[in-house]
């Protein structure tokens, strides 16, 4: 009986010792590296507008409807889309009717609200990605949105051509991935160089 106490008592020393190195002081040691090494991404990467408030993560997309911002690619996590609660994509396969129709709207609206854009409409602003959260763009498809954003701000398509130029992100290590553009980033961009569009611009 002692012999089982002794082990039990074993046991459970072992057992809070783990506890208290994987529980505690590495979680504790790592968030603090984290906040030393990476300060501003171990906070969830969030951006301030001139003023100093948090409008975003450059982790998450979110919905922008005005004409004077750019618009990034349909959503489909949650109900109304953008929710970081709810990441998912839409499930959909190629065959799917639902999904053609949700397209053919997109692009309705898209030919709707930019009449003066007659290429091409890029494939990504029709279709959710995998996430529903996908902060970026390539640029391509930001440049197709110029000429509505530049009539909405009353500037020269020009000039707003230029800011989303100066937003393009290369490949990572050089190599990996694709050029791309913070839709967020490129709209704080926008209003810091042209000032911010009046209510419902």
């Amino acid at each position: 009986m002692r012999e089982i106490f002794n082990t039990a008592q074993v046991a459970l020393r072992a057992a809070l010792v783990t506890l208290l190195l994987t529980g505690v002081v590495y979680p504790l040691g790592m968030t603090g590296l984290a906040n030393l090494l990476f300060p501003g991404k171990s906070r969830g990467s969030l951006l301030t507008d001139d003023t100093g408030r948090i409008v975003g993560s450059a982790l998450i997309a979110q919905r922008f409807t005005g004409a004077a911002y750019f618009q990034p690619r349909p959503s489909a996590a949650g109900e109304a889309g953008y929710d970081a609660m709810a990441s998912s994509g839409s499930n959909l396969g190629p065959t799917s009717k639902k999904l053609r129709e949700r397209v053919q709207q997109e692009l309705a609206r898209l030919r709707r609200d930019n009449p003066e854009s007659t290429a091409a409409i890029p494939a990504e602003l029709v279709t959710a990605s995998a996430s529903g959260l996908d902060p970026h763009l390539s640029p391509a498809a930001a440049l197709w949105q110029v000429q509505r954003v530049a009539r909405a701000r009353g500037v020269g398509p020009e000039r707003v051509a230029g800011v989303v130029r100066d937003q393009i992100e290369g490949r990572e290590l050089g190599f990996l991935g694709e050029p791309r553009i913070n839709v967020l980033l490129l709209n704080i961009a926008l209003d810091r160089q042209f000032g911010r569009p009046s209510p419902g611009g």
